[in-house]
């Protein structure tokens, strides 16, 4: 039989496809790197269906894709040898809110707008990276070790535990989801690690090289009862990294982040392109956005505590820095940045996108004390290779109370310019070398910096090989991404 006919007999005849526009739509994404053909797309329901359809790809050596997201940006999940693409879309359940424990427990094809709606009938909210695309997979970009805008939590981990397929088609749950009796067992699951080895960050990073992960649980948490946005314009970026090294191991704010203006006026454009314009040219080169909130228990002292701190560090300390609750020239920004920050992208197209049709990001963990010198590396590339930098986008997020901070860097492009596409190709790739010889990790290498990084790391290298070839003897799992 066919890999079509097996798969039927797996997922079902109207669950699987080899048609040419279907195979089409999983050919590419809206990454640089070239495209690339499946044989087959299965959309399976259920975890087992999962399993089966892994244990005969790995029986019969056929390259298996895990995709279960709409929109993809990395190139992640292009099929670069063919095969099946799994398409988890499907199983799109919101399986629990536990309200008590505060976590929930989603499939793997549930969005961040599903979830973000559900969570807020509840008086809940899951932590987000800045602006997520409203039909990406909440597991996906969890999955790839996206950065949360919210720093007064340890969330650089929200994932806790998880059930995954082992490429040879085992499955397995890690932590206290593995114990008799899941989910009705008195641990709900909410222990990410254990009994015994860790396995849950196994399969983060991996690109889905290592397995498919089915289902986890996430952290969430109780909304704001009050919120102060709070706006600083920034013209010296090493100022205002001193001033996040001030404030931030104190756990002042919820959401912190910094914004060049291109990026800021492209959040807030309503009317394209007038409206772009008048922001980008209004705006100060740098906006910091602070958000302090009060929760559940006492909102009004602890708002109350932070704004008197930080009205203390910048009386004493920072005079050169000023936080308003608003920016001149444009009222109502704070309310309607906070519903942003706060929900997934509310409009059809992105807001990457909107400018001039796609954009590429260039992104790393840095030192926040490095940023200026980041930006002028990146500068000076983008620069030699014709690009103004009046169009480049620019977005720094602390982490970790600000012991480092997650830097990028938006390149908006036309996708029909072939030029264009190969100009930023270039600066990627030259601009990466130059910062990785300047201290810059790039915990999240995707196609071409993939090279790049583990060719760095040899040892590295061969040790997560050997790994990769204990749990995927046949390599089947997205072969030809990360060094595999």
């Amino acid at each position: 039989m066919s890999i079509k006919d097996e798969m039927e007999q797996i997922v079902g005849k109207k669950n699987v496809s080899d048609a040419e526009e279907d195979l089409r739509r999983y050919s590419h994404d809206l990454s640089l790197l070239p495209s690339g053909l499946p044989d087959v797309v299965v959309r399976p329901e259920t975890s087992e269906q999962v399993a089966a359809t892994v244990k005969w790809a790995c029986t019969n050596n056929v390259p298996v894709v895990p995709v279960s997201s709409k929109e993809h940006f990395y190139g992640c999940t292009i099929p670069k040898q063919g095969g099946i693409v799994v398409d988890l879309s499907r199983m799109n359940k919101i399986l629990e809110i536990d309200e008590y424990n505060r976590k929930v427990r989603i499939q793997a094809g549930v969005t961040w707008k599903q979830l973000a709606q559900a969570l807020d009938k509840k008086g809940m909210r899951v932590i987000m990276p800045l602006l997520p695309h409203p039909e990406r997979s909440v597991l996906t970009d969890w999955l790839e070790r996206e950065v949360p805008t919210n720093t007064v939590y340890d969330y650089g981990e929200p994932m806790q535990s998880l059930e995954v397929v082992w490429p040879t088609g085992e499955l397995f749950r890690t932590g206290s989801a593995s114990v008799n009796g899941y989910p009705d067992s008195k641990s709900k699951g909410a222990n990410p690690s254990g009994p015994g080895l860790d396995f849950y960050r196994f399969v983060q990073g991996a690109q889905g090289t290592m397995g498919i992960v089915t289902w986890t649980n996430l952290k969430i948490e109780s909304k704001p009862k009050i919120d102060k946005v709070l706006f600083g314009a920034i013209d010296n970026l090493d100022r205002a990294q001193d001033f996040l090294y001030r404030i931030l191991p104190r756990r002042i704010g919820q959401e912190v982040l910094l914004l060049n203006n291109v990026n800021l006026a492209a959040i807030l454009a309503d009317a394209w392109p007038d409206d772009f314009e008048r922001l980008r040219a209004g705006l100060p080169a740098w906006t910091l956005i602070i958000v302090v909130s009060g929760l559940v228990r006492r909102p009004e002292e602890k708002v109350a505590y932070e704004m008197e701190f930080l009205d203390e560090v910048m009386r004493n300390e920072f005079k050169d820095i000023t936080l308003t609750d608003n920016l001149p020239g444009f009222p109502g920004i704070g309310k309607k940045l906070l519903s942003l920050l706060r929900n997934p992208w509310p409009k059809k197209t992105y807001w990457k996108n909107q400018w001039k049709g796609a954009s590429h990001s260039l992104f790393f963990i840095a030192k926040p004390s490095f940023t200026p010198l980041y930006l002028k590396i990146v500068g000076e590339i983008a620069t030699a290779h014709g690009y103004d930098l009046k169009e480049l986008g620019v977005y720094i997020q602390p982490i970790e109370h600000n012991r480092a901070c997650h830097m990028e860097f938006d390149f908006f492009c036309d996708p029909e310019c072939a030029v264009e596409k190969a100009a930023i190709k270039s600066i990627n790739l030259k601009a990466a070398k130059e910062l990785l010889n300047s201290g810059a990790f790039f915990t999240r290498p995707y196609g071409d910096l993939a090279a790049i990084n583990y060719e760095r790391a040899a040892g590295y290298t061969a040790a997560l090989k050997r790994v990769k070839k204990l749990f995927d003897p046949n390599n089947i799992m997205n072969p030809g991404n990360l060094c595999f």
